[in-house]
């Protein structure tokens, strides 16, 4: 698989890499450890060097990722993120110095790692100054023990106070064919910058496969189940964009999750999108995405789509929205 640099910071990782959150959180019951430690594996041999994970995520997911990349440690890009109380994103938000600190100490021994490649803020904390977290990074760095500083679903003018202070190398938000609020004004900012994107859910939570429809449901503790975007009449209004996404993917003899994933590539040289999966044959599917060309008549096509099917609902409920773009 082709590489990309993440702006202009010098880190370099895979076009597609994976996104680890699903294994564990957010999408019902937990993967079997061993079954997961062999999906990452099994990525890294399909050419993916880049692996997302998170102390919100549960300390099992940081020590799945870490015992996973232990024989290729040195080849591999691993993020992760601080940020929320107790690491429980529905405890509310913590990034004072200290815990910061603290996360980079348990993260590095979960990891099994003498360093966090890519350390985000996973979200924009009000109460601490941005000044404060990304001081606390750059000693980090300056300690060896962080090698490049991000952040997450910030918002314009917490990127430049943090990158004022300690450049960033990248931004993680959602960005897809399904959520494209990014275009407006967190794009232009990074380009300007010099910041790489990362974008997650850029599938849209699995709905551009065209495996999800109206009758679809979810497991317990799937979080799609507490999403406007995801509600009944919601999801029988965006399959249309679905299924005209998938005429295009015919002609490219692709699947559409694939010309999702190359529509993302398309748009910069520096975005390098993060799909997650819990399955081996999605993984090799939604990598064979970097693969994928499509001409200026395909972009000029799907942007057409886009167009005349605008998504219905909001990415997230009301809660959740408080804590995007500070």
């Amino acid at each position: 698989m082709q590489k990309r640099k993440l702006g202009k910071s010098g880190l370099e990782v895979s076009a597609i890499g994976l996104g680890c959150m699903g294994l564990t959180f957010g999408y019902g019951p937990a993967t079997d450890k061993a079954a997961a430690v062999g999906l990452i594996r099994a990525a890294f041999e399909h050419g993916v060097t880049h692996f997302d994970t998170a102390e919100a995520y549960g300390q099992i997911n940081e020590e799945m990722v870490g015992e996973a990349v232990a024989p290729f440690r040195d080849q591999v890009v691993i993020a992760t993120k601080f940020g929320f109380k107790d690491g429980n994103s529905a405890t509310g938000l913590d990034s004072r110095p200290e815990r910061i600190r603290l996360v980079a100490e348990q993260s590095l021994k979960r990891l099994k790692t003498d360093r966090i490649d890519l350390f985000y803020q996973h979200r924009v904390d009000p109460s601490v100054p941005m000044e404060d977290v990304a001081g606390t990074v750059r000693d980090l760095i300056q300690e060896g023990k962080v090698k490049y500083f991000g952040m997450s679903e910030a918002g314009v003018e917490a990127i430049r106070r943090a990158h004022a202070v300690q450049p960033l190398s990248a931004l993680q938000s959602e960005y897809s064919m399904f959520t494209r609020e990014p275009e407006l004004a967190i794009i232009p900012t990074l380009e300007e910058l010099g910041i790489g994107f990362v974008p997650f859910s850029p599938l849209g939570k699995g709905f551009l496969t065209g495996k999800i429809d109206a009758a679809t449901s979810f497991a317990d503790g799937d979080v799609r189940n507490n999403l406007p975007r995801f509600a009944d009449e919601a999801r029988e209004a965006n399959h249309n964009l679905v299924t005209l996404i998938g005429e295009v993917a015919k002609r490219k003899n692709a699947m559409p999750a694939q010309v999702a994933l190359a529509w993302l590539l398309a748009q910069k040289p520096w975005i390098t999108p993060i799909p997650g999966t819990t399955k081996l044959h999605r993984l090799k599917e939604n990598i064979g995405g970097a693969g994928v060309e499509l001409t200026a008549a395909d972009l000029k096509e799907l942007a057409d789509v886009m167009a005349k099917v605008p998504v219905t609902g909001e990415r997230y409920n009301a809660q959740m929205m408080k804590t995007v773009n500070r």
